[in-house]
Parts: C-alpha cells; structure tokens; sequence
C-alpha cells in the first residue's frame, strides 16, 4: 500500500528554517495547495491523501473531512500523481532556498562575531585580521590661505587645502591586488577605498574646496569603485570590484562636507 501526500519535512533546514516553511505550507494550504485527485472524466476531489489499494483508491476529503472510496478504474493516477509531484519538487526548491539563506545568515553571524568589538578597519588575510593601524593626517593650506584666515575668521574668498599624510609611502604594505577589509563604525558614516595621489613627501587623501562666508567644504577623493556586504550591526566588508594598480591606497570613513575624514593607508605593489 501506497500513501501520497505533501511533506512539510526535509532534510538540512535549521529550525528557523522548518518555520519559515511551515508558513509557506500554510500559505499554499490557503491558496487551495491540496493534492487533487483526477477522475478519468476529468474532474477531481480536493483530498489531503490518497492510499491505492488493489483496485480501489481511498482518500481523505478535504470537503467532507472523512475517507471516502473510489474503484481504482475512475481514477487518473498518471495525471494525479504528476501533480503532486510538481508540489513536492515545488516544496523542495523552497526548502533548498530556504536552507542556503539560513546558511549564509549563520556564516555572516559567526563573520560579525570574529571581528573585535572596538571600531575600525581589519585586513582579511585568509582566516587571520589584521588590524590596520589609523594614519595620523593633516590639512595643508596655502600660505596665502592661511594669511587670511589670520586677518579675518570669516574668509571673503574661497580657498582650497588639502588632507594630507606625512611620507611618499605607507609603511603598511599589502600584497594582493583585491584585498578584503572589514570596517567597523563606531557611527553611521559613509566609507570607501581611495587611491592616494602622491605629492613630495606625502600623499593626498582629498582636496577641499572651501566655500566663503559658509565655510561649507566641497571634497573630492579619488575613490575606487568597491563591493560591499553588511555582516552586522555597523560592520560591513568591503573589497575592490576590479585588481588594483600599484600605488598608495587607503580606507576611509567620512562625513560629507563636514571635513571629518579617518584614514587607514596601505601600498600596493611598492618597489
């Protein structure tokens, strides 16, 4: 004897998991997700399983909540049997999906709990992180500049500066060309990858633009197109889309025409 009817058990899915499915079965239950039982002259009963046994077909209806008989003869199995196996490889890819996001949600929760608690940036180096030290930077002004905003607090024209970091390179070095950080912030900020353009013995993180009267600054970085994942609560890693060039890079975290920028710098490539 053969009983027929739709699972809600499969194999590989985590608690969550089996709720989230026994909601989609609910679902499905109330969208009229029952197994039909054709008839050979077409029509069918709504049933919630069905047992063949010799030459008849019993089965539960759902409209008249008893078992009932049919000779097995007025029964199109072929047609039954095929749809219901539509729903259970409907409910198979369902719990697939649903097991691969309870997957990758675990592995995000145990990324989030390997990263330390206190804000900054970790370099990925295979299972190890590497706390990439805060660079100390400064803005330079022109002498010109800085002249008038002795005369005056209030400057009447506009002006540029730069921010700069003291040395032609960084004394952290990294090795390949698509690294992999993890920036913790210690408050919801914007961050990203900039290349740094070299300038005699220092390199530039971003130019202001200062606009007078508002002191409101205009900055421009040379940002690197990156890919991004939040793992957590303030926690994203980033990584570059495309292999970078050789030269001076950092990582940094920033406010918006605030002149509040934090720097992590690190060499790609360097002689």
């Amino acid at each position: 004897m053969e009983i027929y009817g739709l699972s809600p058990y499969h194999e590989g899915v985590s608690l969550h998991g089996v709720l989230r499915l026994g909601l989609l079965l609910l679902a499905l239950a109330a969208s009229g997700a029952t197994i039909k039982l054709y008839l050979t002259d077409g029509t069918y009963h709504l049933v919630r399983e069905y047992k063949v046994q010799e030459d008849r077909v019993r089965y539960y209806s759902i409209e008249r909540g008893d078992w009932e008989e049919l000779p097995l003869s007025l029964v199109d199995l072929k047609r039954t049997e095929e749809e219901t196996r539509q729903w259970e490889v409907k409910l198979e890819e369902e719990a697939k999906v649903v097991s691969e996001e309870d997957r990758v949600e675990r592995e995000q929760r145990e990324e989030a709990a390997r990263v330390p608690v206190e804000p900054g940036v970790y370099l990925i180096e295979g299972k190890e992180l590497r706390q990439m030290p805060q660079a100390e930077s400064k803005v330079v002004t022109s002498k010109k500049r800085s002249v008038l905003k002795v005369i005056t607090p209030v400057p009447v024209v506009s002006g540029k500066a730069t921010v700069e970091l003291d040395g032609a390179q960084s004394k952290q070095a990294i090795e390949t060309d698509r690294p992999e950080f993890y920036i913790r912030l210690a408050a919801e900020e914007r961050f990203g990858l900039v290349r740094l353009k070299p300038k005699s013995e220092s390199r530039v993180v971003e130019t202001w633009s200062i606009v007078p009267v508002t002191n409101e600054i205009l900055d421009e970085r040379d940002e690197v197109e990156i890919l991004r994942q939040q793992v957590g609560e303030g926690l994203y890693k980033i990584w570059p889309k495309a292999p970078l060039k050789p030269g001076e890079y950092a990582v940094v975290e920033f406010t918006e025409g605030k002149g509040n920028v934090q720097v992590w710098d690190f060499s790609f490539g360097r002689q």
